[in-house]
């Protein structure tokens, strides 16, 4: 061991505690200003459209946008902060973010936002992996690094919920752009606190990017997201959705053979071939399809049955919010450092999929607080057991120069999820509408119905993605307390 390694681990606690706790209250609140961002500006869109006039068609497009870039240069966004520093990113990304975000606040038409948005989520890219990998190296010590991931994966899980009621207030009180320049204050405070408290590993600069990796992984990610993407609006069998899966998933397999063969691979196959790490990927990925049945067709319900506006939808999210936070509190800081992810993520998972089931007893008639708000509270429970677990185990005992790529992994599984939960809880929501309206006899509730029935689809299918989670994690998590090496030097906070 080093001697500056071993004076950074003997120095008191207090020497280094409060800046470290500093750090994480900065990086917290990048990550909320990224996750937040996927919700807050759905909440606007009808009001944006309106305003610039586009049609349903384009209106996808602002969505879409932000997922094509974020989702497909995460992994180079992480590579790009091993190699060239971690905090250097996170600033990059920061203003880069805050500056997308005023651009698209101050559209004039369609294409100028979704320019905008393509850059949010490009600048996202570099911004996610480097707050995370910050995190990981930061926060070294068992207890505390549980802590820490878990009010950081509180903040991931709540963020959408956030972002409803956030945008909720800003469209119904100030205006749609708002949606956009709040990012400006939530960047400006975090870049201070950045420079202030944030200290980064020193790095050699000596790696080279993986051309032929990168090239491959952004293709192969922007035609599965862009499939996906159309088999919403366009249908499954059609030649604008097949074509970029099938092409995406070809560009996805020649990437992992690239990676086999390169020196120095975007994506090293040890980050993910490891039980606990792949464990985390996996169970993120699945738990993000089943999310969609919560924040998007439960919105519906809310907004189309039972009449909420936009800022009550969003308050009617934050019992789940809250629960989520204790629940990934909990995990994080007491339960995770003395059992490991292996027996809380399955639990959560469960626990998420008895909720998901009971938002299936919903009727036309149900009310928020007998109906809607108990599955609510058990889904948030659920959800925080999955959320900080498995952030922690996507970094731990990873080495320190793939912490970067590492903490990409888990936002790109989790995009990709989304991904696919969209595409597939929207057609087999549109299916089930369809079926219910043709085999029942006409009446004055019959659209209300077959759009219940399709609710109820969308959340067993939700609850059988949750359950999918807690069998792939039971099987592929290892038993035990995580791998965390107290050894490695910790990017100090200051």
């Amino acid at each position: 061991m080093s001697t500056d390694t071993r004076t950074r681990l003997t120095r008191p606690a207090a020497d280094q505690g409060s800046g470290r706790w500093w750090a994480l209250v900065v990086l917290a609140m990048a990550q909320l200003m990224v996750v937040l961002d996927a919700t807050i500006v759905n909440i606007a869109l009808p009001t944006a459209q309106a305003d610039l006039a586009f049609s349903d068609a384009d209106r996808q497009w602002v969505v879409t946008g932000y997922a094509l870039a974020f989702g497909s240069l995460l992994l180079l966004g992480g590579r790009l902060s091993d190699f060239f520093g971690r905090k250097k990113m996170f600033l990059i990304g920061l203003v880069g973010f805050a500056l997308a975000s005023a651009l698209g606040g101050a559209a004039n038409g369609l294409e100028m936002l979704i320019v905008a948005r393509a850059l949010q989520g490009a600048f996202g890219a570099l911004l996610a992996p480097a707050a995370l990998s910050l995190l990981s190296t930061t926060f070294t010590e068992p207890a505390e690094r549980g802590k820490a991931f878990g009010i950081f994966g509180a903040i991931s899980g709540a963020g959408g919920a956030v972002g409803l009621l956030l945008g909720g207030v800003l469209t119904e009180y100030a205006s749609w752009r708002w949606c956009l320049y709040v990012n400006l204050v939530i960047a400006a405070i975090a870049v201070v606190g950045g420079l202030m408290k944030l200290q980064d590993e020193p790095v050699d600069g000596k790696g080279k990017i993986d051309i032929p990796g990168v090239v491959s992984v952004v293709v192969g990610l922007v035609g599965l997201v862009y499939g996906l993407g159309k088999a919403e609006t366009d249908g499954w069998t059609a030649a604008a959705t097949l074509i970029p899966i099938i092409v995406g998933v070809v560009f996805l397999i020649a990437f992992v053979l690239i990676e086999r063969r390169v020196a120095q691979p975007l994506l090293p196959l040890r980050v993910v071939l490891d039980r606990n790490r792949g464990g985390s990927y996996a169970a993120i990925g699945i738990a993000g399809a089943g999310m969609f049945g919560i924040f998007l067709f439960l919105t519906y319900f809310l907004t189309a049955v039972l009449g909420f506006t936009p800022i009550q939808t969003g308050l009617a999210f934050l019992p789940m919010l809250a629960c989520i936070m204790v629940s990934a509190t909990l995990a994080g800081s007491i339960l995770t450092p003395k059992v490991g992810p292996r027996p809380l993520v399955p639990a959560g998972a469960l626990i998420a999929a008895v909720g998901m089931a009971y938002l299936t007893r919903l009727q036309l008639d149900s009310s928020y607080a007998g109906g809607v708000l108990p599955g609510l509270l058990i889904i948030g429970l659920g959800l925080g057991l999955v959320f900080a677990p498995t952030q922690n185990a996507a970094t731990s005992g990873v080495q320190h120069h793939d912490a970067g790529v590492a903490s990409a992994m888990i936002n790109t599984v989790q995009q990709i999820g989304g991904s696919i939960g969209t595409a597939l809880l929207s057609s087999f929501a549109a299916t089930a509408a369809t079926n219910y309206a043709s085999s029942h006899a006409p009446s004055a509730t019959l659209a209300a119905e077959a759009q219940l029935q399709s609710y109820h689809t969308v959340f067993w299918w939700s609850c059988g993605f949750f359950l999918v989670c807690a069998v792939v994690s039971a099987l592929m998590f290892r038993t035990g307390p995580l791998d965390v090496d107290p050894d490695a030097p910790p990017a100090m906070a200051h």
